[in-house]
């Protein structure tokens, strides 16, 4: 239940900055070359607007299986093994995480101490960049979940992107149109 509705919200969550972020960028465009005046605080939340959206999106991916991997060598390997390297992988991949949560923190701590806003708009610094620790969670998250899916033989490693397969396929359904077609 609780991570149906972190995915939903997360999705939303990704759905709302990206909005947000055209909107904001298509309204700058307009007032910059229509009316020739242009709102100083738009870049900045731009690009925080963007870094949440990229955090967000990491975590997104590794839960959708978005992201692209090289396993070519891993798959030389019979499944038991591939599961190992997945484990091992998972394992580093989230001890990772860790430390760039627990660096994460440190420096929003000392945001928090120093007090300081951000250059264009009157939000301390430490709300907008607490993306780092709040993303860099959901990610450990969907590791955590990837890990035990792999300890329960449902996974071997990272679900991932294969565009070369995918790409392969894709020729093959076209050649078969074609050849359907008479073209």
């Amino acid at each position: 239940m609780f991570l149906r509705m972190l995915n939903r919200a997360e999705e939303g969550i990704i759905a709302l900055l990206l909005v947000a972020m055209v909107f904001l960028t298509f309204g700058e465009v307009i007032g910059r070359f229509v009316f020739n005046h242009g709102a100083l605080w738009a870049e900045e939340l731009t690009l925080h607007l963007s870094a949440w959206l990229v955090l967000f999106g990491a975590s997104w991916g590794a839960k959708m299986g978005a992201h692209i991997g090289v396993d070519a060598f891993v798959k030389l390997f019979s499944s038991g093994v591939q599961r190992i390297f997945g484990l091992i992988a998972v394992a580093l991949a989230t001890l990772y995480c860790g430390l760039l949560i627990y660096g994460g923190w440190v420096y929003l701590a000392k945001l928090l101490k120093i007090g300081i806003e951000m250059e264009d708009l009157p939000v301390p610094k430490w709300m907008a960049h607490s993306i780092l620790v709040i993303g860099l969670a959901l990610l450990a998250l969907r590791l955590l979940q990837l890990f035990w899916q792999i300890v329960k033989g449902e996974s071997l490693s990272f679900r991932q992107v294969d565009e070369a397969q995918e790409a392969l396929e894709e020729l093959q359904s076209e050649q078969a149109a074609d050849r359907g077609t008479g073209s």
